[in-house]
């Protein structure tokens, strides 16, 4: 195949145990764009979350994109323009946070700089990112956010959401998920991105659908493709692309999907995967 875009998620996949790109991997993720290759990072994370790992690929003056919020938002890393948006309404939102209530969870929305939080000591009595005093700071710091603890979401949300991020207890979530959107089916797209969190997007949003508002346009087709990912929420990437491959850590349903198997993200798999193309 005559290799075009590269679509890789992030935590898990383009980053090491140490939340950081290896040397190798962003070497190789350089060279090529060098070679023309377009390189899109899809995650569950916030775009500004995004941006300081994007510069440090360079995909400022190559021209990369960011899939951001699990696919609801699509930013041109190097013009700085949203290319694609689908929030959820404000009314919606708030609905869904109620609903949340009645569950031992932490509900995270980002609104400009702040991050709001319902819970910002909640424990998910799991173990978590590493150096961090619990997952709500990690988040918070990883987004590049203010933390805001409320009482009332409904009084502080003044614009529709991308993505509310809810985070527990792995064993809590799995036993719950289900009863947490069951009432919203029609009307929002549900998704773990690791154990502990869980995810809501508008209807139809998925990093593939996302894809389209960039590829489409840039005349690559599926086919010269190749995706990495780890989570479930990157089932649909790996699913669209020409080469859908999962990562040696993945969970079972990504590595029964994929089309490749690579090594984990600590063993360099994205760069070992690309060696035999470039």
């Amino acid at each position: 195949m005559e290799l075009k875009a590269i679509v890789m998620d992030i935590d898990g996949t383009l980053l090491n145990k140490e939340k950081i790109i290896s040397t190798r991997t962003k070497n190789k993720l350089i060279e090529a764009q060098k070679k023309g290759i377009k390189i899109v990072l899809a995650s569950g994370r916030p775009t500004q979350g995004m941006l300081p790992l994007a510069r440090e690929l360079e995909m400022d003056t190559y021209e990369g994109f960011l899939i951001s919020y699990n696919g609801s938002q699509v930013y041109d890393v190097k013009t700085k323009e949203i290319l694609f948006n689908q929030a959820i309404s404000i009314n919606l939102t708030n609905e869904l946070l109620n609903h949340l209530t009645n569950f031992e969870v932490v509900c995270m929305v980002d609104q400009d700089e702040y991050m709001l939080v319902n819970d910002a000591f909640f424990d998910i009595k799991s173990e978590g990112p590493a150096g961090y005093m619990n997952i709500v700071h990690y988040e918070v710091r990883g987004g590049n956010f203010k933390v805001c603890e409320v009482d009332d979401f409904s009084k502080e949300i003044k614009k529709p959401v991308n993505k509310i991020l809810v985070a527990g207890n792995p064993d809590y979530l799995q036993k719950h998920h289900q009863a947490m959107s069951a009432p919203f089916k029609k009307s929002i797209t549900a998704a773990f991105s690791a154990p502990f969190y869980y995810e809501f997007t508008n209807q139809g949003i998925d990093k593939a659908r996302a894809l389209d508002e960039i590829l489409l346009k840039l005349g690559i087709s599926k086919e010269a493709i190749i995706s990495f990912g780890d989570g479930q929420n990157d089932r649909s990437i790996i699913d669209y692309a020409g080469i859908g491959v999962a990562m040696g850590n993945a969970v079972p349903e990504i590595l029964e999907l994929a089309d490749e198997v690579t090594a984990s993200n600590c063993e360099d798999g994205i760069a070992r995967f690309l060696d035999q193309y470039f």
